[in-house]
């Protein structure tokens, strides 16, 4: 499980609103923390942590917007992120192994260091990714007087993520809250009790967004990395069906009353049949023909939203990522665009996209072709996305 803590205002920040919701590179800044999470194999659930007072408006515009399904609860923060932390702890649902802490506002984490840091508190019972101190290190008084200028050669500046056994971290925090101890990362908790923290290193990329510089240079960072470790990728999808009498006609997902509905071996669910083949076309993954074939009982009448749902997950086995959907229906009848909400929050949902990202429309034929005669439906899907670098 993972504790992610955003609960903080922001203050140093001077900014109009909290930093976790400060965009960074088109996205909230807690919400490219999350999609870190949500992709990491090493994550089974996530907790969140939000000011008492932000609680519906990060569950309604940052989890289900932005469909972060693995976030379990949404709870809020204490006065200080070691009481937000305890919160957390508090709310983690059933037993687990072990717990990742990380701050919503370092957007820059990898799922490398995930990987990293929890295959190391396996071994250890805790352990936090750092970066070596590069700067000489001076320790003065209350003048600001140079007392002592202390050897780097073993200092660390300690990040997140961490990770602990869950029941070393629980008795941690027991630990400090009995002593009235508060420390500056959960590290520090553990390391009271005794028990050592393994340093893994990480990346000075990987900022805290705390001050007005700090998204300066998360704004360069992104900017860089867009350009640099992302390759933009488009697809086309089509398909067409004809009308058949005795059949429901299901588009996007939605039946939509009509005396005829579509021909085909599933749901002929041809607006989802064409995104699957823009899809899968935008990932270099052949076509849906390929990975559902017409003559194979597994997909007779199958719901082409369950379909839509895996080629999602084929895409994404591919580190690709869907930008933008934008669908055509060309039809003579029936009117589509009462229902058009409806498919477009239908796709949104089982691709795991904010629905802004969907735009359906429907034109006629003007009377011309198989469409005019009202023999059919076609549709024509376009899609746009991007691949990351196979590093990051």
């Amino acid at each position: 499980m993972a504790i992610i803590a955003a609960g903080g205002s922001g203050k140093r920040l001077g900014a109009d609103i909290s930093k976790q919701y400060l965009s960074v590179g088109g996205l909230p800044v807690v919400v490219r923390t999350l999609r870190v999470f949500e992709c990491s194999e090493r994550v089974s659930g996530i907790v969140l942590v939000a000011p008492q007072s932000d609680l519906d408006f990060v569950r309604e515009h940052i989890v289900e917007k932005y469909g972060i399904t693995k976030v379990a609860a949404v709870v809020a923060g204490g006065t200080e992120r070691q009481d937000s932390v305890q919160n957390a702890l508090a709310a983690l649902a059933g037993p687990c192994d072990m717990v990742i802490v990380h701050d919503g506002v370092r957007p820059f984490v990898t799922g490398e260091m995930i990987k990293q840091v929890v295959e190391a508190a396996g071994q250890t019972g805790a352990a936090s990714i750092g970066v070596a101190a590069k700067d000489t290190i001076k320790e003065t008084n209350d003048d600001n007087l140079v007392t002592a200028t202390i050897p780097r050669g073993r200092l660390w500046l300690v990040q997140t993520p961490q990770a602990f056994r869950h029941e070393l971290l629980v008795r941690a925090h027991a630990r400090a809250k009995e002593d009235g101890f508060y420390g500056t990362d959960d590290a520090s908790l553990v390391e009271r009790i005794g028990v050592p923290v393994r340093m893994i290193a990480g990346s000075y990329e990987n900022i805290k967004i705390t001050t007005p510089d700090d998204l300066k240079i998360a704004r360069a960072l992104m900017s860089e990395t867009m350009t640099s470790r992302t390759t933009f990728l488009s697809g086309i999808g089509y398909d067409s069906h004809r009308f058949a009498p005795g059949r429901k006609l299901i588009l996007g997902g939605v039946e939509i009353p009509f005396d005829k509905g579509l021909a085909g071996h599933s749901d002929a669910d041809a607006l989802l049949h064409a995104v699957c083949d823009a899809l899968l076309g935008m990932a270099g993954a052949g076509d849906i023909g390929r990975h559902f074939p017409d003559d194979d009982e597994a997909y007779r009448g199958i719901s082409s939203l369950i379909l839509l749902e895996r080629v999602g997950a084929i895409i994404a086995g591919k580190g690709v990522s869907i930008g933008n959907i934008d669908v055509t229906v060309m039809t003579q009848q029936p009117k589509l665009a009462p229902y058009a909400g409806a498919m477009t929050a239908n796709i949104a949902r089982v691709l795991k996209i904010p629905e802004a990202s969907v735009n359906i429309k429907a034109k006629t034929n003007e009377g011309m072709g198989f469409v005019g005669r009202a023999e059919g439906l076609a549709v024509l899907a376009v899609v746009s996305g991007m691949e990351r670098s196979k590093n990051d």
